[in-house]
């Protein structure tokens, strides 16, 4: 069993601390997680990706680590198209990406500082896109966030 680990950045998780699973750096934000994600599925075919890293509560009795259930896209705006908010112009359905029961992460390309518009539970920068290429790739994904901070504008105290 090949068990990938996608982490934005080596401080969320250094790799010794999880040894002898791969960890992957993905670096900041959805096309970082996505083009690093489809390169590491396709040359290490894993039996599970997981995505660990931090996030934003929006729902503040969230705290600690979360194993979440879906993402959405709290940055993808084509309304002015006629779309939904979340929802990719032209892309067949599923617009979120589910894998289990737990909340949800909005993930977005911006630090999010104020509660977002798309409902979520949690924000990040790049679960969904982690998520959407695992199903692509037909390879079982997990997600765990470690609350970092209430998701508004007051990380640095946090």
């Amino acid at each position: 069993m090949t068990t990938l680990i996608f982490v934005a950045l080596e401080d969320e998780l250094p790799a010794q601390m999880v040894a002898p699973h791969r960890v992957i750096y993905t670096g900041v934000g959805k096309v970082n997680a996505a083009l690093t994600a489809a390169e590491a599925l396709a040359k290490h075919n894993p039996t599970l990706a997981i995505n660990y890293g931090s996030a934003g509560a929006v729902n503040t009795m969230l705290t600690g680590l979360i194993e979440c259930g879906r993402a959405v896209q709290r940055d993808m705006d084509l309304r002015p198209l006629g779309t939904p908010l979340g929802e990719t112009y032209g892309d067949a359905p599923p617009h979120d990406e589910r894998w289990g029961d737990g909340p949800t992460v909005g993930t977005g390309d911006s630090f999010a500082a104020e509660t977002p518009e798309l409902a979520c539970d949690l924000v990040d920068m790049e679960a969904f896109a982690l998520a959407r290429a695992c199903r692509r790739a037909g390879v079982p994904f997990q997600c765990l966030k470690f609350v970092s901070d209430n998701a508004d504008g007051g990380l640095a105290d946090d």
